[in-house]
């Protein structure tokens, strides 16, 4: 069964996080280079390199899979009503693998669907936490 799953690990390649307000995804993280660029709690642009390591893809993959990442549509965005939208944070995350891709966009204005929602926050608290741990680890 799961050799057989639609995403494997055995062809997992890189992740690439992007986040921020409104359009503006200047928060970035990219495994392939280590490259991750943030604005830290001062306002400030922070450019570092976080290099995961194998056993951090692992779980990565293990909890997107958990937690239903390929059955998520690829776009999970709010209706934009009130104008707020350029005020919310919005996300977007992406596993390639050898043969295959799959990602999402997601901003907090989603509201359809309360354990899609969710499950898209937990994930996205899991890719975050993993790469602010191991650049912490780094800087030890």
């Amino acid at each position: 069964m799961v050799k057989n799953a639609p995403y494997r690990f055995s062809d997992f390649e890189s992740i690439s996080f992007k986040y921020g307000l409104g359009d503006s995804l200047v928060n970035q993280y990219d495994s392939k280079t280590g490259y991750y660029q943030y604005v830290n709690s001062r306002d400030s642009l922070v450019k570092t390199k976080v290099k995961l390591r194998k056993d951090d893809f692992l779980y990565l993959h293990r909890k997107a899979a958990e937690l239903g990442f390929w059955n998520f549509p690829e776009q999970i965005v709010g209706e934009n009503t009130d104008g707020q939208s350029a005020k919310l944070p919005h996300y977007y995350l992406e596993f390639k693998y050898k043969d295959k891709t799959k990602f999402i966009n997601f901003d907090t204005g989603y509201k359809k669907d309360p354990k899609l929602n969710d499950a898209v926050k937990n994930l996205i608290t899991e890719v975050t936490n993993m790469i602010s741990d191991v650049r912490d680890r780094d800087l030890e």
